[in-house]
């Protein structure tokens, strides 16, 4: 079976609270996870100010909901927010969640210190948005590596779960992946799921996307890859049932961002979550790291 992925419409997602007047107005908006709770789309967003000064922290995580998955309500006081420890006094960035077998919400963030050097993997668990307490430390970089970060959780056939994160390495972002038995782990690391490709045009820069599983087919990523000036763009891969192999890749990226509205904005288009809708794979995803969207993606199989 060959398979590939379209994007057929894509949509400006919109916050109330983003208007010139409002509480997030000079700010940019990245990592927007989304998830389905009740019938009621859910978000978590990372919001930063710009121009970003010396003391401003490179993330605060907000919340919000919407019935159309478009223009979400927020919450006035920030879900996640830096410290008061320093492992996460510098700010808070790419949210994601996942729902324990219990019920617990745990969202998987990271923490950058406060001097700014190193960023690393940690968890805050709660019943819901309101109840939520920072846990530990889940992953920090080994010797030679840095800034573990954009956490994608995934659970195998086999019941073990999959952490897959960015890292740091020799100036360039790759993919890493841990294993643990539930997802509060402790977690293993173990090889890279996959790599560069050096003609591609993610011959530079890697970093993870939402993962998809639906019926009949294999589990699929939209995953972010880059040239070495770092014009981020998103492709897919697909996994065997246990993500142990790779089973088919897109040659080119399935979402180019348009230029950039100023010559020295940033050419970046980055996945962050997906809902799957029927047929369609709703995907969203940041612009320029300042503004956020939605595409809607249909699978193709022949």
């Amino acid at each position: 079976m060959e398979l590939d992925y379209v994007v057929e419409r894509l949509d400006v997602v919109r916050l109330d609270t983003a208007r010139e007047d409002g509480l997030l107005a000079g700010h940019d908006l990245m990592s927007p996870y989304v998830w389905e709770k009740e019938g009621i789309r859910q978000l978590l967003v990372r919001v930063l100010k710009n121009p970003l000064g010396p003391t401003d922290p490179t993330g605060v995580i907000y919340a919000g909901s919407s019935q159309d998955g478009l223009f979400f309500t927020m919450s006035p006081n920030p879900a996640i927010a830096p410290g008061p420890d320093d492992v996460d006094a510098g700010g808070v960035e790419d949210p994601t969640v996942v729902i324990s077998a219990e019920g617990y919400l745990l969202v998987f963030f990271t923490g950058v210190d406060g001097k700014r050097a190193q960023g690393s993997m940690l968890v805050a668990k709660g019943k819901d948005l309101l109840d939520l307490t920072k846990q530990r430390v889940l992953l920090k970089a080994p010797e030679g590596e840095g800034n573990i970060k954009e956490a994608t959780v995934a659970r195998g056939a086999d019941g073990k779960y999959r952490l897959f994160y960015e890292y740091a390495r020799d100036n360039a972002s790759r993919i890493g992946l841990a294993l643990a038995e539930g997802p509060e782990g402790p977690w293993t690391s173990v090889a890279d799921p996959f790599t560069i490709r050096e003609l591609g045009w993610d011959n530079w820069h890697l970093s993870t996307g939402p993962i998809v599983e639906r019926k009949g087919d294999p589990p699929v990523m939209f995953y972010n890859g880059a040239t070495a000036d770092a014009r981020w763009r998103i492709g897919w891969i697909a996994f065997d049932e246990n993500y142990t192999r790779v089973v088919d890749r897109c040659i080119e990226p399935m979402l180019v961002p348009p230029p950039p509205k100023e010559r020295a904005g940033t050419d970046i288009a980055f996945a962050a979550s997906c809902l799957v809708e029927g047929e369609w794979i709703r995907l969203y995803y940041s612009l320029e790291d300042r503004v956020l969207r939605r595409a809607s993606i249909r699978g193709l199989h022949w």
